[in-house]
């Protein structure tokens, strides 16, 4: 049985498995009802099915899985991806963990068994990874994303529970509990969890757990509404609902996200897939090209081939890592809290990267320097200076590493080619009949004889090049041939011994470092301009916060600081650090906030809690909140609106890029190339006639 047969073979057991896996993953997709009285680690107790087969399948695979090295880590990073869906729940996050890991790694199995049978070798092996990786970001990111537009849409439903309950009991826990008991799905969960906090003996430490595990910001803002409500109180019965209006603010802002996510998936659907098609389309074009074309062997052989080869990879993955970033769905990907591992920190203990760091680092003082301090600052990144340039001279050592190993390649390439470069009369259509190849491979073997026998010497003369051929040939040349033969011979050499580093290249190598050098600069610029939005986000819903505080009595500047600081993301250090200072100085304490935080929207609540320290209220400070958040709403929505066609434009042009480039560069670029050899040839032997 040949090596293509058994692929095969292990390719139709492996989608046969990939099916068989599928549907019972999706017999496990049917969530039992979930009540108080069935919380996180407790197992369902129901006769034996298929269903629960599987569920207790896979904890036991994450159990056993998470003992082996390598595959651990594996497990740990699918875990920590679906950890914000499914944190409270130990139980179905271990099986939605491990169902999420059979089907990448099934995936995984089919499309490397596939290219695999195309085509077998290194070169493909090496594709066959590079697959892999996208494969498993890919699943991971459309895993994650389908589960918070799935969690959004269950999250309208029990808001409207909810407030259906509360206009029944005029309670908070109450409707919060029947809501929970008639809601379905991850979203009834979660309002379970927030009844438990809510309702235990320590509301404010539970809550403080709660908020590290909540997959978004509406479920934090609903259960620090839901606690402010009970602890404060609610409007009296001639006014408006704080705890309703605080509702309906939240439910406008999830058919807003909805909507987003909705119109955002429609319009990019599929790019993802069009972007990675041509990985499977470079090998077939190349053997149409090889058996029309003859010469364009020597094409693909060349140097020249793996460039524009390595280009097309380079294009296919640059496309991808665009694309997810223009579907990123998250809009506070941003998550504060200590780093426990910091590579930059290890390395700058060392001296003399401390050195290093010094020498090419920014000088106190200087206006870079305060440009880099404010981009850091801007940013929340968890580096610091020093540890910021640690990263750009990894960077710069890795990009010239990464260059001067390319180039290496790229001549170890181009004298392979040399040496093994066929004999054959110029043709440019049709294939070489057999006689002429076996023909071409007895000339080509003879050269590569000889170029050894002169230990690739381009010194080498004419003499010794026909002494040589003489020597080597097991069958008498015509003098014709000879001549033919060692001019070719000689050409060969020549070419084998200009196959070194150059000047130029050592520059080209150099500037390519100076680029990665500066990426992690230009990395942190782009992030500013999403952390932009995301402090939007993030103020918004402060506002939300305010609206709700400022009704209640006995309200003070620093409670409300404190009620800011649960909610913080972003701004948490700075939260804290106001609130430690705040006893010695509020207004002082307030004008750091301020220095520290550049956003105008963040800047403005800041400078009403100032005023609202002295002679007015806080209800007067911020008696055109609503105005505002009106405002702020429509202005978000038209943001959206804009972002979404920008992103369609772009996600349309990048998505079809690689598949440009695939049918330009590796087919019609060559084709054009080899023709115009070819006729520069057929003239000369015109003119030769």
């Amino acid at each position: 049985m040949s090596l293509k047969q058994v692929l095969f073979l292990i390719l139709t057991i492996s989608i046969l498995g990939l099916v068989t896996i599928y549907v019972f993953l999706q017999l496990t997709n049917r969530k039992h009802h979930f009540s108080p009285y069935r919380m996180d680690n407790q197992k369902i107790r129901s006769p034996k099915s298929l269903r629960s087969v599987m569920k207790a399948f896979l904890v036991q695979s994450y159990s056993y899985a998470a003992k082996i090295p390598g595959v651990a880590g594996y497990i740990q990073l699918v875990r920590k991806k679906l950890s914000y869906q499914y944190g409270m729940s130990e139980y179905l996050l271990r099986i939605e963990t491990m169902k999420l890991t059979f089907l990448i790694w099934s995936t995984f199995l089919v499309s490397g068994i596939v290219l695999m049978a195309i085509q077998p070798g290194l070169h493909f092996f090496l594709l066959v990874l590079l697959v892999g990786i996208v494969v498993n970001s890919l699943f991971l990111d459309m895993a994650v994303a389908r589960q918070e537009r799935k969690l959004l849409s269950e999250m309208v439903e029990l808001f409207a529970e909810v407030r259906h309950r509360y206009h029944q009991h005029g309670m908070v826990e109450e409707a919060l509990y029947e809501a929970a008991e008639v809601s379905k799905g991850e979203a009834a969960r979660h309002a379970l969890h927030i009844y438990a906090a809510l309702t235990s003996v320590h509301p404010d430490e539970a809550l403080e757990r709660y908020y590290e595990t909540a997959p978004n910001r509406f479920l934090k803002a609903f259960a620090g509404i839901s606690y402010m409500v009970m602890e404060f109180g609610d409007q009296e019965a001639r006014q408006d609902s704080i705890y309703l209006k605080g509702i309906g603010s939240l439910t406008q802002e999830i058919h807003l996200e909805i909507l987003r996510l909705a119109k955002l998936d429609y319009l990019l659907k599929g790019l993802n897939v069009i972007s990675l098609a041509p990985v499977f389309f470079t090998k077939p074009i190349e053997e149409w090209a090889r058996n029309s074309f003859p010469t364009m062997n020597e094409f693909y052989e060349s140097k020249h081939g793996f460039i524009i080869l390595l280009s097309i990879y380079i294009i296919i993955i640059g496309s991808y890592a665009l694309l997810q970033q223009i579907q990123r769905t998250q809009e506070t990907g941003y998550r504060a809290g200590d780093r426990k591992r910091i590579w930059e920190k290890r390395l700058y203990e060392w001296k003399w990267m401390r050195h290093l760091a010094s020498a090419f680092g920014s000088k106190m003082g200087t206006r870079s320097y305060a440009s880099l301090v404010k981009l850091l600052r801007d940013t929340n990144t968890h580096l610091k200076m020093e540890w910021f340039e640690v990263r750009r001279i990894i960077c710069f050592i890795g990009c010239f590493i990464f260059a001067i190993s390319s180039v290496g390649i790229l001549h170890h390439i181009e004298r392979e080619h040399i040496l093994n470069q066929p004999v054959v009369n110029s043709t440019v259509f049709g294939e070489l009949p057999q006689a002429e190849k076996e023909v071409s491979l007895w000339w080509t073997t003879l050269d590569q004889r000889v170029m050894k026998d002169l230990n690739m010497s381009a010194s080498s003369t004419y003499e010794q090049i026909e002494s040589s051929l003489r020597r080597h040939s097991d069958k008498k040349l015509l003098q014709e041939d000879i001549n033919l033969s060692a001019h070719r011979i000689a050409e060969k050499l020549d070419a084998w011994s200009h196959e070194v580093l150059h000047w130029w290249e050592l520059l080209s190598c150099l500037f390519a470092a100076y680029i990665g050098y500066h990426l992690p600069l230009l990395l942190l610029y782009t992030e500013r301009r999403f952390r932009r939005m995301d402090m939007r986000h993030e103020v918004y819903q402060y506002q939300t916060v305010i609206s709700i505080l400022r009704d209640m009595d006995r309200m003070s500047v620093e409670e409300i600081l404190e009620w800011l600081n649960r909610f913080a993301v972003i701004f948490k250090t700075p939260l804290q650090k106001c609130l430690l200072h705040y006893e010695h100085g509020p207004e002082e304490a307030l004008e750091q906030l301020k220095e520290e935080i550049t956003l105008p929207e963040f800047q403005r609540v800041v400078d009403k809690l100032i005023l609202a320290l002295g002679t007015i209220t806080i209800k007067e400070a911020f008696d055109d909140l609503d105005h505002q958040m009106s405002f702020y709403f429509e202005q978000r929505r038209q943001e959206y609106a804009k972002t979404i066609e920008t992103k369609a434009e772009w996600g349309r042009i990048i998505g079809f890029t690689p598949m440009y480039a695939l049918i330009f560069l590796y087919l019609v670029l060559p084709l054009i190339v080899v023709s115009f050899t070819q006729m520069n040839v057929y003239y000369e032997q015109i003119q030769k006639i």
